[in-house]
Order: C-alpha cells, then structure tokens, then sequence
C-alpha cells in the first residue's frame, strides 16, 4: 500500500475521531449496532470507542442494522438514546405538520370525559368528542381502536400537549374531493356512485366527493312508488349525468336514462289488435292504466270495457291482471290505447262517415255510464258518446237509474271525427224530432180534435199565436 493510502486513512480515521470527540449533548447521529452485551448496545458512531444505547430501544434492530440516535451525555463513554431521537424526530414532524396544515396518523386509545385519548407516533394527545368525526355517530366506542388521520390543532413540545381533530382533516379532504369531482364530471358522461341516502322523492348518490340526485322520475323507465323498492343505501350504481349546476351546488342524475327504452320496437311485441295480458297499476274517472311491462303503461278507457263492466269493478282493482287486445298505437306520444272487446276484423272508423252524418238516427247498446256521459256501441269496435247535457233527462234525474248497460237507446248523430275517432250522439234531439213527428201525423191525418201533449203541444200553441 502507498504511503498516499496511508495517509487518506488516517485523515479519515481522525476526522472521524474528532467527529466523536466534538459531539454534544443532544445531537442526532447515525451509526451501526457493533454488539449487544446484557442489557446495553455498543452503537458505532465513528469515534475512539462505541456510544452505549440501552437494549431495550433496540425494538427488532440487532447487529449491523442502522440505527439513529441523539447523544444523552458525553464524558468517559458516549450515551446515546434512540427513544429520544424517535421523540424529538416526532416533535420536528409535529411542528411541521401545525405550520404546514398537513395531517398526521394516530390511532384511538381511550375515551374520558369529553373526548378520546389518541396516540401518534408515540406522544399521546386529545381529540375533542365533536371533532372525532364530520357527521353524528351514536355508538362512540366505535371509534376506540381506529386509526384514523388527522389534523394538529396544537401542539406544545414543552408542556407535552398535543390536540387533533378528525373531523377538520375530513372537512378538507372533502372540499379537495368536491374540487376535483366538480372539474371531472361532464354532463352527459356516465358516472360511478354510491347510494348515500334515500328520500320519497329520490336517492342522493356519492359520485366521489359530491352528491347528485336521481331523482324518483328517473329511477327506471317502470312505475316506481318508492325509491327504497328498488334501490339499498350502499349499493353501487351507474348513473348519467344530467345537470350540473356549480353556483346551486346542484347535480342531477338519471339511471332511466342508461337503460333500454321499452317503446323502441313497441310494434313488434305489441301490434295493434293483438292481445295483451298487463297488470292495472293506477285507475282514474276515465279508465284504468295497465303495465304491459316494466316502463310501458297502456290505457284501458272506460268506453272499452265489456259491456256491463264498472271502473270500480273487482276485476280492474290496483295489482289484478286483465287481458284484452291492443286498440290503437301511438309511438309518436309513448301511448298504447287498449280494449277488454275483441276488435272487429276491419277497422270500423274507417269511411265512418259514409255510413253515419249529423242528423242521422241510430239506434245502439248502451256500454256503460260515466261522469260526462253514457258510451253507446253502434257496431263492434265502433263507439259513441252522448254528453251528460244531450241525455234528455232532468236535473234532478240520475242517469245510472234510466241507463242501464246492455239497453238499447235511440239517437241522433251531432257530430262525426273519424281523424280522432270520435262520435257524439243525442238522445234528447232524437226525442224533439220524435214529438215533432208525432204532432205532424196527427196534423195529417185531419182529427178534429187531435191529442196533442209534450212538444207538440207547446209547438202548436206557439203556431196559434203567431197567427193572431
């Protein structure tokens, strides 16, 4: 070896010896564990002679493993302590943490009056009851044993005081959220949540650091009367997003919206004239309302029940199953018109008006009697209405007493719509052309003294005075 390698190792062997020499209390030092011997480790720190660390700082470090220390005292041997540095590393690490607002780790070791004791790194400190979290828990000690993060409220090295509070760090974590989740969503996109919450008027989903609503409506294309039916807090859904409204703090969502559309090809499972079988989910003064199948709902209207049949009959209460045929089909509005009569084999609105005009007398069965008037069937698939007002009948008369389903009625056509498929007829004009009749026969047939009563009379009366 060259006397150059000689002296480079002697230089380094007494700047190291120096080193040892120079160091003071309360120095952080890095060395090496030489040995372990009873109770203490010899830790190489680089000087004239190993620094002495009690064994039981060791923890799981043994020969040769790195270990830092801070110098307790110095004087025939060096000691050092690596609880003390594991401290005042921790100290460092709080004061940073109390200037710089960032949060720290601890774990909850015990509860007294007021709040938990909580444990970090070592330095036990206090979490206030109200700061152990950002919403209401009844069951506090089910916090003890956690471990949770979270933000240095104080601390004082001195006086050993160290409070932190959980529900702060959570607050900031999640506005950071909200910031990113508000700068990622894109109305339009398709979202991943968790239900949070459930109202009657809909479920707020978890997108990932802000709330939206789905609401009742776009739940599911099907009928739905609760949200709870269909949908368990916790689950995890997909959702599209629909609105988003920053300055209302507002997002609205939609699930309706991802799934299939049960009107796209309506024609092919349910043509016009074929027949249906459908649950009744809702009835009304008109008719009654049947789902074909989750999201398509077909009207039953009251002109199209069997004859005899009442809207408040067994048979169309709220869950019964019907059958009957599909009357008419409108993709264009999303309605589907149906029947409980079989339809006829050609359509009888068809050139309606070649064979019934205004004025005409007809002569039909009475289906059934409603709020605004009584429904007569003129021919299969073919009906009419005569309003309340064109019953001929008093004020003071009900009109379930005189009409009776199955009846036959006699009345005049007023009005023919074969574009809206609809008729309107009056019994009340048909009796007028009836008296009037009736007066011009006994007029023609030259009686003296003709018995005239009703119209007739008050129309002759009239026609005398007019002569004088």
């Amino acid at each position: 070896m060259s006397d150059s390698n000689h002296l480079n190792e002697f230089e380094e062997a007494l700047r190291d010896s120096l080193a040892a020499e120079t160091a003071k209390v309360g120095d952080v030092v890095e060395g090496t564990i030489a040995a372990i011997h009873g109770d203490v480790a010899l830790v190489d720190i680089s000087g004239k002679s190993e620094a002495v660390l009690p064994r039981d700082e060791l923890d799981e470090l043994g020969t040769g493993d790195p270990v830092e220390v801070i110098v307790v005292s110095v004087g025939d041997e060096v000691l050092v302590s690596r609880r003390l540095a594991i401290e005042a590393q921790l100290k460092e690490k709080l004061a940073a943490a109390v200037a710089s607002g960032e949060p720290v780790e601890g774990k909850v070791v015990g509860r007294r009056k007021g709040g938990f004791d909580v444990t970090v790194a070592g330095v036990r400190g206090f979490c206030p009851q109200s700061q152990i979290s950002d919403r209401r828990v009844d069951d506090l000690d089910s916090h003890l044993g956690q471990t949770y993060t979270f933000k240095v409220l104080e601390y004082d090295p001195d006086d050993r005081k160290l409070v932190v509070s959980r529900a702060a760090h959570l607050r900031q974590e999640h506005e950071r959220l909200a910031e990113e989740a508000w700068a990622r969503l894109t109305v339009g996109d398709e979202a991943q949540g968790r239900v949070r919450s459930l109202t009657d008027f809909g479920a707020f989903v978890d997108l990932g650091g802000v709330d939206g609503l789905v609401h009742v409506t776009e739940i599911s294309h099907a009928r739905v009367n609760r949200p709870s039916d269909v949908l368990a807090i916790g689950e995890e859904i997909t959702v599209k997003i629909l609105e988003l409204d920053r300055e209302k703090n507002r997002i609205s969502l939609s699930i309706r919206q991802l799934q299939p559309d049960p009107w796209t090809s309506v024609e092919e499972r349910f043509p016009a004239r074929g027949a249906f079988s459908g649950r009744v989910v809702r009835r009304t003064d008109f008719g009654a309302f049947v789902e074909l199948e989750p999201g398509l709902d077909g009207l039953l209207h009251v002109s199209q029940l069997p004859p005899g049949m009442e809207l408040s009959a067994p048979e169309l209460e709220v869950g019964q199953t019907v059958t009957g045929w599909v009357r008419e089909l409108d993709t264009a509005n999303n309605r589907i018109g149906l029947t409980m009569r079989r339809p006829p084999d050609r359509d009888p609105w068809q050139r309606v008006d070649m064979r019934y005009h205004e004025g005409q007398s007809v002569e039909g069965t009475i289906e059934n009697v409603a709020d605004f008037g009584v429904f007569v069937e003129l021919e299969p698939g073919l009906s009419a209405l005569i309003p309340m007002s064109e019953l001929g009948i008093g004020r003071d008369e009900d009109p379930t007493a005189i009409f009776k389903p199955g009846q036959l009625v006699t009345a005049k056509v007023l009005s023919v719509d074969e574009g809206r498929q609809r008729m309107s007829l009056s019994v009340k004009a048909s009796k007028r052309d009836q008296e009037r009749a009736e007066y011009a026969g006994h007029m023609d047939s030259g009686s003296e003294e003709p018995t005239v009563t009703g119209f007739g009379a008050a129309l002759m009366n009239a026609l005398e005075k007019k002569k004088e």
